[in-house]
């Protein structure tokens, strides 16, 4: 999905378009209605941005770096119903300033990430839902375990009191044609049900602003949707 620059409707305007895709794809998916969900990816927009969203009808939002969530959520503390989630690579001592906001973290790729989350969670008397993310291609600039390491993680996730592995994440190669995403989407739906299904895992979160719909054909649940909403990022 492209912006129109000439568009003066502004973030109301773009987010009801968003969904009017997501509705449009999950329908011609034949799945039930809602059954894929809008993160909207607010990295580098200001409150006031979260804000004209969050009264237009949105409720989850993505970030993508620990302590501007922190700042974020503090600034937003007014709008109880607003939903985190902490979609960035996270280093263990980044942990402490996302756990008290975030009920999603999604891109836990190592057991020791794993075991930092669930001791703060487990201080702030809290259970924190994560997913976990796949570097399907094993491409060196991004995080995620590798395919054949994702069981003995999922294992030692399961020994975790205050964490839920809900699912599995993954980030794509960028290409200019959205089908050509699709054969990593459908990696990924596999790789979940070959360790356990919607069943045991019942989240998968992929698929951006430019390959979003092909990613709900495919059994997204969670879409992480930032330029076709905010616009461009300075």
């Amino acid at each position: 999905m492209t912006i129109d620059p000439s568009d003066a409707t502004g973030i109301s305007g773009r987010l009801a378009g968003v969904k009017r895709t997501i509705d449009e794809a999950t329908a011609k998916a034949g799945r039930a209605p809602g059954s894929a969900r809008l993160v909207a990816v607010s990295k580098h927009k200001p409150a006031e941005d979260i804000r004209a969203a969050h009264a237009a009808g949105q409720r989850d939002f993505g970030e993508n770096y620990a302590q501007e969530l922190a700042e974020k959520a503090a600034a937003l503390r007014d709008l109880p119903d607003l939903v985190w989630h902490f979609i960035g690579q996270l280093q263990r001592n980044k942990v402490k300033l996302i756990v008290p906001h975030a009920r999603f973290i999604h891109a836990v790729d190592r057991a020791d990430l794993a075991i930092e989350i669930d001791r703060r969670a487990a201080a702030a008397g809290v259970v924190v839902s994560v997913l976990i993310e796949v570097n399907l291609e094993g491409e060196a600039s991004k995080g995620g375990c590798a395919p054949a390491d994702l069981g003995a993680l999922l294992a030692a996730t399961a020994k975790l009191a205050h964490l839920r592995a809900v699912g599995l994440m993954s980030i794509p190669p960028a290409e200019d044609d959205a089908e050509l995403t699709r054969p990593r989407f459908q990696a990924l739906r596999a790789l979940r049900d070959a360790h356990g299904g919607a069943a045991a895992l019942p989240e998968l979160s992929m698929g951006m602003s430019h390959d979003f719909p092909v990613a709900i054909a495919e059994g997204a649940t969670l879409v992480r949707v930032g330029t076709a909403i905010f616009g461009a990022r300075a």
